[in-house]
């Protein structure tokens, strides 16, 4: 293989192991692949252009244009003339991509799924890495700066994962650039032409390793060892000295400070991944619980509050977060005249459930859950601090059955107004259609309470609406005004319109994202799917607090309060849990230490704690996750230690007995020898093979400071190679494992512990690997240019001969 083929397939090699680092961030792998063979075709077309030859940056102009051929292909095919040329539909079909990809990596919490968009984002941009990457190495020929695409996207993905990218991904990017440090070394070393005194290269070398033509592979070996070092110290010092990368746009939903009492929380959106979790085929469980509500048709698991809207999407504003108090405060607005009864419930998440938000029924008095969660006062929200999420946790909570009369609604005092000022706000972009409508529906209404009864009702019931998860999840003005026209979405269209709607008529209105009760077990408990995913409005009522309202069809229950007739029953209220005290002694105190003399006004506090729960039976790691595990595993002990196997393999083979015929015997002797030269080079000692075995044996025994055994057996095998190379009939030695073995033992224990460690973990002698695969592509390659389809045979089709004018 040529020396920039050798370079391409390098560059190449160190792209993709670079982009191991972004794996961890999107759920599934396939991207990958993908990835790969785009880059191998845009790899490829550099290649041809450099044999035409074009000048270099026609040359990253022609790989540039495939890998844009290739994008459309894959991304933009139906807008692409002939499916292959891109034109305007086709750019603008990216632009959307990316704007898209761009929204989901705002609301997706890692690892993310493998969108449209996040796919373009991600596969071009490894794409354009690798472009960048080939240009400098291989079409420039300047393979060091070609480190620094490389590590941008290394500390790009490690910077999306919030500090926690593997040691894994960044040892195979570092490795990547090694080689590509080392194919370049060696390619401009043999420019040079031969060099005196040092090894001979792979291709031409014989078994045995006595011709002496050829370069010298040692020098590259060393500079790029220096190089190497040099770069993965600043790769290691620079991250330290930078300030710390805590998120990114593929960052978890929630993040706070340390300690007590201080930190803020910035959360995204948590929408998109609702309505993918609608959309599974398979109900899967997220969840388990117990509780002694006497009914659970109202017991919602909420997880965030969002209560922003600025007429892009609803979103969840920045809030101070303290640690979890041992009593949760008062819920704001709850007078003790309502009806309020304390319940408690025990939950267990799937393994495969992971989300920084912790469900809990609304609103919650007490948490006990172990881990790094804290508290937000103001949304009543709890969330995972540095990475803690929801996957395999056990929690206990007490919470309150707010259960407030249809009088008491409408007869509330009117709100605070700071509350009313930040809870009403809609943007100025919002059109007068919804508010038009608000007023048109809720015509007639007495009261706050009567108008958002009448907004539940118009649209669960009479306003002929219907509930389709296929509908785009738009989250703008004119998403909701779409929605009001064509009268088609799912929960969250419902919910983001009432609580727009009831802004406008001066209704404190926020949405809550969570799930619905479940489904009843029989053994008590009910069971949380995917497709319970629900989100819906709360208004807000003075003297009730935060109210739960309905407006979705065919999903959940409405609240008794905003229904006319109350039913007996639903198949949604299992049977009572068993009263009988949890198996965890510290998560169940007795009713009177949990409920203080305030919360007894609400109502009663429980008389029960529900029964603990068997774990949901999902383990979270299915088999393709577990294979990739275990791949990693597998990659992350293997890969080290296979130059250590490699040098155990070859020695046994050289030491091995073959064959009782002279020829054998002279083979024993010359890979005896091998052996010998090999043994002395991991422990330090650099062949020279342009010297005579006797001269050679005796630099060994003075540079590894031999004596007595050791040395003999040097000088021994030397006399038997002599034999081999120059006797007309050789003496075959005898006893040549042994004094392998000997020498061995005197090298290492003349060695420093270091150089004993690396002879054993890193030999120097594994560079055979690389000259044997060289060999071997050589060969390879040299069939190819004797074949009819050699780029040589065509190349002068392309070329303009050179007394040519015009």
């Amino acid at each position: 293989m040529s020396g920039r083929g050798r370079l391409a397939l390098c560059a190449f090699a160190a792209t993709v192991m670079a982009s191991g680092a972004i794996l961890p961030l999107i759920e599934t792998a396939g991207w990958m692949v993908q990835a790969a063979f785009l880059l191998a075709v845009q790899s490829g077309a550099g290649a041809l252009t450099r044999r035409v030859p074009l000048a270099r940056p026609l040359t990253v102009l022609v790989q540039a244009l495939v890998g844009l051929l290739l994008l459309t292909v894959v991304f933009a095919r139906e807008h692409a003339l002939l499916g292959v040329l891109p034109g305007p539909e086709a750019f603008q079909h990216f632009g959307t991509l990316l704007s898209a990809g761009g929204e989901d990596v705002g609301r997706y919490a890692i690892p993310a799924p493998a969108t449209d968009g996040i796919r373009l984002m991600v596969i071009g941009g490894v794409m354009v890495i690798g472009l960048a990457v080939d240009a400098l190495a291989v079409t420039f020929r300047s393979a060091a700066p070609a480190g620094l695409p490389l590590l941008a996207l290394y500390s790009v993905a490690a910077g999306l994962a919030g500090g926690g990218a593997s040691w894994l991904w960044f040892l195979l990017a570092a490795c990547g650039y090694l080689v590509l440090l080392l194919a370049e070394g060696r390619d401009r070393l043999s420019q040079w032409g031969r060099v005196f005194g040092g090894a001979v290269p792979a291709q031409g070398r014989s078994a045995q390793g006595f011709d002496s033509a050829g370069g010298n592979p040692l020098a590259p070996v060393r500079t790029g060892r220096r190089i190497g070092a040099l770069a993965l110290g600043v790769a290691l010092v620079v991250p330290a000295a930078l300030p710390a990368l805590d998120g990114g746009l593929l960052a978890s939903t929630g993040n706070g400070t340390g300690g007590g009492g201080g930190g803020t929380i910035n959360a995204v959106n948590p929408l998109v991944s609702l309505q993918d979790s609608l959309r599974q085929p398979d109900n899967r469980e997220v969840m388990r619980y117990k509780t002694n509500a006497p009914d659970t048709q109202d017991l919602y698991l909420r997880i965030v509050a969002l209560d922003q809207f600025d007429g892009t999407a609803w979103k969840t504003s920045q809030r101070d977060i303290t640690d979890i108090p041992g009593r949760l405060p008062q819920p704001d607005g709850l007078n003790p005249t309502v009806n309020a009864t304390e319940i408690r419930t025990n939950i267990t998440a799937a393994g495969s459930y992971r989300q920084n938000w912790l469900p809990l029924p609304y609103p919650a008095t007490d948490v006990d859950i172990e881990g790094r969660w804290r508290f937000e006062p103001v949304g009543r929200t709890v969330v995972g601090d540095s990475g803690q999420s929801t996957r395999g946790a056990k929690y206990f909570v007490s919470s309150l059955m707010v259960k407030p009369t249809a009088e008491q609604l409408a007869n509330a005092e009117p709100p605070p107004a700071s509350l009313v000022r930040e809870y009403t706000k809609v943007p100025d972009v919002l059109p007068d259609v919804v508010e038009d409508t608000a007023r048109k529906v809720t015509e007639g209404a007495a009261n706050d309470y009567e108008r958002a009864v009448k907004l539940q009702d118009w649209f669960a019931v009479d306003g002929g609406f219907t509930y389709d998860t296929d509908v785009q999840s738009g989250t703008g003005v004119s998403a909701i005004s779409r929605f009001l026209q064509q009268k088609q979405g799912f929960c969250v269209h419902f919910a983001f319109s009432m609580a727009a709607m009831a802004r406008t008529l001066g209704i404190p209105a926020r949405v809550a994202v969570g799930f619905t009760p479940g489904s009843p077990l029989a053994d008590g408990s009910m069971s949380v799917g995917l497709k319970e995913a629900h989100a819906w409005p709360e208004l807000f009522f003075e003297g009730v607090g935060w109210t739960r309202f309905e407006p979705t069809p065919s999903r959940g229950t409405a609240p008794e309060y905003t229904r006319s007739e109350l039913p007996s029953g639903g198949a949604s209220s299992p049977a009572q849990p068993e009263a009988t005290a949890t198996t965890t002694p510290s998560a169940a105190p007795s009713a009177s230490e949990r409920c203080p003399a305030q919360a007894r006004q609400l109502g009663e506090c429980g008389a029960a704690t529900p029964p603990d729960l068997t774990p949901p039976g999902d383990s979270g790691f299915p088999l393709g996750t577990t294979l990739l595990v275990g791949l990693a595993v597998l990659l992350g002990v293997g890969v080290p230690l296979l130059p250590m196997l490699w040098r155990l393999r070859v020695t046994a083979r050289r030491l091995g007995s073959g064959g009782r015929t002279p020829a054998d015997a002279g083979a024993r002797t010359l890979a005896a020898w091998l052996e010998v030269t090999d043994t002395a080079w991991d422990f330090g000692i650099l062949p020279d093979e342009s010297q005579t075995a006797r001269k050679t044996a005796a630099r060994i025994v003075r540079l590894g400071a031999l004596e007595g055994e050791a040395a003999d057996g040097v000088h021994r095998i030397a006399g038997a190679v002599e034999q081999v190379l120059y006797a007309p009939v050789p003496k075959p030695g005898t006893g040549l494992s042994d004094d392998v073995t000997r020498i061995r033992e005197g090298l290492r224990s003349g060695a420093s512990r270091g150089t004993r460690l690396r002879a054993l973990l890193l030999p120097r002698s594994t560079v055979r690997v690389v000259w044997d695969l060289s060999g071997r592509w050589a060969s390879l390659t040299d069939v190819w240019r004797g074949s009819r389809w050699a780029p040589e045979r065509w190349a002068g089709f392309l070329r303009r001969p050179s007394r040519q004018r015009g």
